[in-house]
């Protein structure tokens, strides 16, 4: 295998995501493929979650995470790692560091969620802030990594990552019904979806779900070629805010996957809300997007991964009385 070599310019395999799960395992969660007979006749299909909120560190970063740190060479691993995430994957490598017993750097933007930061430091890990959409987080990441000589690891851009996330796929391959070869995956960078993509090809389409205005990935998509969304702040669903799809997973999902779908912060929350009434777990805006698709699109059954539950409590009240 190539991919630990060219981290960066090598798209994982099957196997490459085979060898991710072997490391993770006893480490990750495997989570489970949720069904509740009311939210199939609210949304007149029958929907499939694939519950990533439960994962350990509340979404499915930690498996990229882990899987890219476990696979580092042990002077680079022992030397620690950098990263720059809005919350979810900072908490990720953070944790996952702290498991290895190397010290982590995460860079965040200053507008991240309470919950997320203040979590990302019990973890153990030093967190630097930037303003996001006027300050260059890969120019500052790339900095600090040169100067403290720290690995950095990307949050979707690379093949060690995605491979981690190729892990949610395999479960959900395993776990899936007979006939349904449909899975919605919130979308930011495109990590998990080129990830799933990857280790379902064949037996299932995978379609990016994002929210209205940061739809970069869906219009990437139509066009051919990597779009930038015209703003990178101030949509509710922090979690999948990212500036256009990375060089990496955009290969995939235009070679792997279906058309994108987008959905409004109203569905989001509502999604949330009936994440809360039907199966009782908790939701993040970003990572109830692909459930938000899923109730208010079209399309026949399906399942609609739900990436995460890391959200501020009056985030979560405001889904809760709609």
């Amino acid at each position: 295998m190539t991919i630990w070599t060219h981290p960066f310019a090598t798209i994982p395999t099957r196997a490459d995501i085979d060898a991710a799960a072997d490391r993770i395992r006893g480490h990750a969660r495997r989570t489970p493929l949720l069904n509740a007979p009311l939210l199939d006749a609210e949304a007149g299909r029958r929907i499939w979650v694939k519950a990533e909120c439960l994962q350990v560190t509340g979404s499915f970063k930690f498996r990229g995470a882990y899987a890219a740190i476990s696979g580092l060479p042990d002077g680079d691993r022992a030397r620690g790692v950098i990263a720059f995430s809005s919350g979810n994957h900072a908490q990720g490598i953070a944790h996952a560091a702290a498991l290895h017993g190397i010290p982590a750097v995460i860079v965040m933007p200053s507008d991240a969620p309470t919950v997320k930061v203040a979590n990302t430091r019990a973890y153990g890990a030093e967190v630097v802030t930037y303003a996001r959409g006027s300050q260059d987080r890969d120019t500052l990441g790339a900095e600090l990594a040169e100067t403290r000589g720290l690995t950095l690891i990307k949050p979707f851009d690379d093949a060690r990552v995605i491979a981690g996330q190729g892990t949610c796929g395999s479960e959900i391959g395993h776990d899936m019904p007979d006939g349904v070869d449909r899975v919605l995956v919130c979308c930011g960078g495109g990590g998990l979806t080129a990830g799933i993509a990857l280790a379902l090809q064949g037996r299932a389409t995978v379609h990016p779900v994002e929210p209205e205005g940061y739809d970069d990935v869906a219009r990437s998509l139509a066009a051919g070629a990597i779009q930038r969304n015209p703003a990178e702040a101030g949509g509710l669903c922090d979690a999948i805010l990212t500036p256009q799809p990375g060089a990496l997973t955009f290969g995939v999902m235009r070679d792997l996957c279906g058309p994108g779908a987008v959905v409004t912060e109203m569905q989001a929350l509502r999604a949330m809300e009936a994440a809360w009434r039907h199966l009782r777990i908790v939701l993040e805006p970003g990572g109830a997007v692909a459930l938000a698709a899923a109730m208010f699109g079209d399309g026949p059954d399906c399942v609609a991964v739900a990436s995460g539950g890391n959200v501020d409590r009056a985030v979560f009240e405001r889904a809760l009385s709609i």
